[in-house]
C-alpha cells in the first residue's frame, strides 16, 4: 500500500463495554455507506477493531471506553 492510506488503514481501536448491550457497528467505505458488521458486548467485554479498506467508520451505542491513537474516549455519558 503506497497510495497514502497507510495512516488510516490498519489503525486499531479497543472498545471496552461498561454496561451490558453495547452495540458496535462497522460502516463501509465507498460511494454508499452501509452497515457491514455488528457486535454486541456485555459489561467487561472487550473488542479490538481495525480500520481496513472495507471499514471506514465504527458507530458505537452504549457506555464504553474507547482506546485509540487519539487517546481515551468515554461514550454514553
Amino acid at each position: 500500500m503506497s497510495n497514502g492510506n497507510e495512516a488510516v488503514l490498519g489503525d486499531y481501536v479497543v472498545i471496552k463495554a461498561l454496561e451490558d448491550g453495547v452495540n458496535i457497528i462497522g460502516l463501509t467505505r465507498g460511494k454508499d455507506t452501509k452497515f457491514h458488521h455488528t457486535e454486541k458486548l456485555d459489561k467487561g467485554e472487550v473488542l479490538l477493531a481495525q480500520f481496513t479498506e472495507t471499514t471506514s467508520a465504527i458507530k458505537l451505542r452504549g457506555k464504553a471506553t474507547i482506546y485509540c491513537r487519539h487517546g481515551i474516549i468515554q461514550s454514553g455519558d
